[in-house]
């Protein structure tokens, strides 16, 4: 879609540069997917030209501009296998073609904040966290905590995220994914991931609710300690209803998907 408000574009852009009426540009999937009325300029951080995954001694850093196809054909690193089990996965819950792979971002999924992202459900299953810039200074928040319902970040004004850093102790083990939709190649609907942490289980639920939510065990807990968990940590009004699927059966989804997971990394 045209955006035909804009009168400038600014690239490479720097955090500094932001005033009232502009709006980051990384892959611009989401940017110009609907009408931006009130946007008149756009500030180029793809030209910044940010390293798209970077290995650290504490684990692995996706820059913002990271797209889904530079995410897909990753290949190094190749000890955190929960990582490329889990990056695979999410990729393909995208659904789309590989012009959009070779476009959409790490980074403008999660500021996108659709429930269905599922660059959400890697990056907050794996407990990542937001590295973001701001006329202020920078300052980090975990994914969990960053995208804070549908369509809603805790970005303010001024704000872009700049990375995203997954610690190396979730990136190794055991993981299950679980997916569902209305359709065979329909929007995500529910996407839950599990992960072993150590003797414990870590539990990941998106796209059913307009947020992440995260359940953590210290130990695998048994059928009935997690649906009591599940029913307790999430609210009966944070389940998604829209066209994809109407909240009762969101919720019913999730309560099996969970079991089902819980079974799989219980063994």
């Amino acid at each position: 879609m045209d955006l035909h408000t804009v009168v400038e574009v600014v690239s490479p852009a720097a955090v500094g540069q932001w005033r009232p009426g502009d709006a980051w540009l990384a892959g611009g999937t989401a940017l110009f997917a609907e009408p931006q009325t009130d946007v008149t300029r756009l500030l180029d951080l793809v030209a910044a030209g940010w390293t798209p995954i970077t290995v650290h001694g504490h684990g692995l850093e996706i820059a913002a501009t990271c797209t889904v196809a530079d995410l897909a054909g990753y290949a190094g690193a190749e000890h955190f296998t929960a990582f490329h089990e889990l990056a695979t996965a999410c990729c393909r819950a995208f659904l789309a073609s590989f012009k959009i792979w070779n476009v959409a971002t790490v980074g403008g999924n999660l500021c996108a904040a659709l429930p269905a992202g599922p660059m959400i459900a890697l990056t907050a299953a794996l407990d990542g966290e937001c590295l973001i810039f701001g006329p202020d200074g920078e300052r980090r928040l975990s994914v969990t905590r960053f995208v804070t319902g549908d369509g809603a970040t805790a970005l303010a004004a001024g704000e872009l995220l700049r990375s995203i850093t997954l610690p190396a102790a979730a990136l190794t083990g055991r993981t299950a994914f679980r997916q569902g939709s209305l359709f065979a190649h329909g929007r995500s609907a529910v996407l839950l991931i599990g992960r072993r942490d150590g003797a414990g289980l870590v539990l990941t639920v998106t796209a059913a609710t307009v947020r992440p939510f995260q359940l953590s065990f210290a130990e695998v807990p048994d059928a009935g300690e997690l649906a009591a968990a599940v029913r307790a940590t999430i609210p009966d009004d944070a389940y998604v209803d829209d066209v994809h699927g109407l909240p009762a059966w969101r919720r019913h989804l999730t309560a099996r998907y969970a079991e089902e997971i819980r079974a799989e990394l219980a063994g």
